[in-house]
């Protein structure tokens, strides 16, 4: 998996016009249940990077279609520049897949696919990179319509995508990375290229460079929040503050709230719930941390936005294994009630932990919550074996996702590795290896 500093991307200010292409406008009906239902049956669908067709290349996105028994796993559809209806042409350095994201974005009962492709380029604008929305209808994904970028958002658009109803008017939104910058595209889409109002999500007081980002609700207003994973430049200093920002929905759009700091980049971010007390959390992952050995920091949900935090790391009480120079305890991270308990969870992935003399074999890391939140009394750990057997350099766990995929009200873990994926049942402990599904054609990360 490429990894690119937000320093780096912060030099990197380019900017370009892009056409849409035009579509037919659909029915007016009610928004899809599930914003991961691409055909609207009912089921959650999966989305995640895929291996590139034969003789093509450029990033390929592959989907499992949910049926009553689970997904569906021998019937992969692969989604690609070179696929009926999606704009663009596959390219050496394109990424198509790098970032995916999903909602019901034109309100037709479908839910679509948001593929960020942020390598690619766009004329004679290299890396100016596109986000291609692919849209949802009875028979799956098909067709696909790019999101004009609005001036100075070029320069690896498309780095990161969240979506959510922001403003609470029932129509989902789109915020995405442009240009080391933050954009909310507002809602409802179309076919032909039309959204609501853009705006550029900015925070004052010295230079602010966006690079990740996470949405959930963090209060009980109802709307979306969203956490901005970022790097500030204080006037007069050159050197770096690694933060992550609150802001919190509202009917304008997204207000300004809290920002916490960190001594390393935080890479990864998600919101649940893991106390139930009515409040998501924001979980920051934070790899690089203490010369690479990692930590996951929760910043807890309050009345009035996020407040305290807790920090766990492999030397925490109760958590397994110990902690070691590039590890990467943290590289990702994703929420979800495993174990059908009310309280969110949390999975943690290390792709880069040696186990058995094995470099980079990767483990996960699965902490279940409780009143009193996360605690490593609670956690344990799920091992790279049950891929199948223990190989140096699989990297398992560089990419997890927490969702009910089977309908069964607990939800099912997702972990990635390089070439690999694997879907494990949720269970009223922990996730299980048993009846676990391999994920045809993995070779990237989940759809948030």
């Amino acid at each position: 998996m490429r990894r690119q500093t937000a320093a780096a991307l912060a030099a990197t200010l380019l900017a370009s016009g892009l056409t849409p292409v035009l579509l037919a406008t659909p029915a007016s009906a009610a928004v899809a249940k599930h914003y991961d239902d691409f055909n609207g049956d009912g089921h959650r669908d999966l989305a995640y990077g895929g291996t590139n067709d034969v003789d093509r290349e450029g990033g390929t996105v592959t989907v499992l279609y949910g049926t009553a028994k689970g997904l569906n796993t021998t019937r992969p559809q692969l989604i690609h520049q070179d696929s009926p209806g999606i704009p663009g042409a596959g390219e050496e350095d394109d990424q198509f897949g790098e970032t995916l994201a999903s909602a019901d974005l034109n309100k037709d009962g479908y839910a679509d696919l948001v593929v960020g492709n942020p390598s690619e380029h766009v004329g004679k604008t290299k890396y100016r990179g596109t986000v291609t929305i692919v849209w949802g209808s009875k028979s799956g994904l098909s067709g696909g319509t790019n999101v004009a970028p609005k001036s100075g958002a070029g320069g690896y658009f498309g780095r990161d995508l969240a979506t959510g109803d922001f403003n609470g008017d029932g129509s989902p939104d789109l915020t995405l990375i442009g240009g080391s910058e933050a954009w909310l595209h507002r809602g409802p889409f179309t076919k032909a290229g039309k959204t609501g109002s853009v705006s550029r999500i900015d925070k004052t007081g010295g230079g602010w460079y966006s690079h990740g980002l996470a949405a959930g609700k963090v209060d009980k207003d109802g709307r979306t929040d969203l956490v901005i994973l970022g790097t500030q430049f204080a006037s007069g200093s050159d050197k770096p503050l690694h933060r992550v920002w609150f802001l919190k929905g509202a009917s304008s759009g997204l207000t300004s709230g809290p920002y916490k700091t960190f001594t390393s980049e935080p890479r990864a971010a998600t919101i649940g719930d893991f106390d139930k007390n009515g409040y998501g959390d924001i979980a920051v992952g934070l790899p690089d941390q203490s010369n690479g050995r990692g930590a996951v920091t929760v910043w807890r949900g309050t009345s009035s936005g996020p407040g305290g935090s807790t920090t766990f790391t492999q030397a925490t009480a109760g958590v397994s294994g110990s902690p070691e120079a590039d590890d990467n305890f943290g590289y990702a991270v994703s929420a979800g009630d495993a174990n059908g308990d009310g309280y969110a969870d949390l999975a943690v992935g290390v792709p880069h932990e040696a186990v058995s003399g094995r470099a980079y074999q990767g483990s996960l890391h699965f902490f279940r919550g409780g009143s009193d939140g996360l605690s490593g009394s609670r956690s344990s750990s799920i091992p790279q074996t049950v891929l199948g057997p223990a190989e140096a350099d699989t990297f398992f766990g560089n990419s997890v996702r927490l969702r009910d995929l089977n309908a069964d009200g607990r939800a099912d873990l997702g972990v990635g590795a390089q070439d690999r994926g694997i879907l494990l049942r949720g269970t009223s402990t922990t996730p299980t290896a048993k009846n676990a599904v391999k994920l045809p054609e993995f070779s990237g990360g989940f759809a948030d």
